[in-house]
């Protein structure tokens, strides 16, 4: 006979077992109606797999190795909502369905003889520039691409100018004084110090009498 703690314990466990299932079978009801499916990055759209098909050149062999058709994967993104490859997503997250397909693909279109820069132009011909894991250095996107390196030496240009022309002396108005080991500052043409020397020989009167 069961104890009334063994009783409790059990009915316990049957309720968190229920409670547990109930959310998995209600995502479960609701992927079949609204086309949606839940994988490790989160709902995903039923619609997020394009097929890419291309008829297969007559008499071409396959145009590559797997190992440089699992290369080529690594250049082309997972349209499940996560931030991976095609490769890397279909040999890690077993719950998506998009990686194996568009794995599918490529594996169709290596063995019809596309090469790999035709096959990336195929995924791009149908899912977007999205597609691709690096955008591709052409028209806007290689502008994108070169925009930040054009600033950033624009800006180190602009610096360097800005240092030389603070260590200028010429150019702030300063000159080296050898005797004092420092910069002085120089007097430009017409300025009050530059004086005739008769003046400077009575300013020099006055200071003498004055320190008598």
């Amino acid at each position: 006979m069961y104890s009334r703690r063994r009783f409790l314990s059990a009915l316990g466990a049957g309720v968190a077992t229920v409670a547990l299932t109930r959310p998995a079978r209600a995502q479960d009801e609701q992927a079949s109606t609204d086309g949606s499916r839940k994988t490790m990055s989160g709902p995903m759209s039923g619609s997020a797999y394009q097929p890419v098909v291309r008829p297969a050149k007559p008499g071409a062999p396959p145009s590559m190795s797997i190992g440089q058709r699992d290369a080529l994967e690594h250049q082309i993104h997972c349209q499940c909502g996560c931030t991976l490859d095609v490769f890397t997503c279909r040999t890690t997250d077993f719950t998506c369905p998009v990686s194996p397909s568009m794995h599918q693909d490529v594996v169709r279109l290596v063995v019809g003889g596309y090469t790999a820069v035709e096959i990336l132009a195929a995924f791009r011909e149908t899912y977007g520039e999205r597609v691709l894991m690096s955008p591709t250095h052409e028209g806007f996107n290689w502008a994108a691409y070169v925009a930040p390196f054009v600033a950033l030496g624009a800006a180190m240009v602009g610096v360097a100018a800005l240092i030389h022309r603070w260590q200028d002396p010429k150019a702030t108005g300063r000159d080296a004084d050898p005797a004092l080991g420092r910069t002085v500052n120089i007097a430009p043409p017409g300025s009050p110090a530059d004086a005739t020397p008769e003046e400077l020989a009575r300013l020099d009167a006055a200071i003498r009498d004055d320190s008598r």
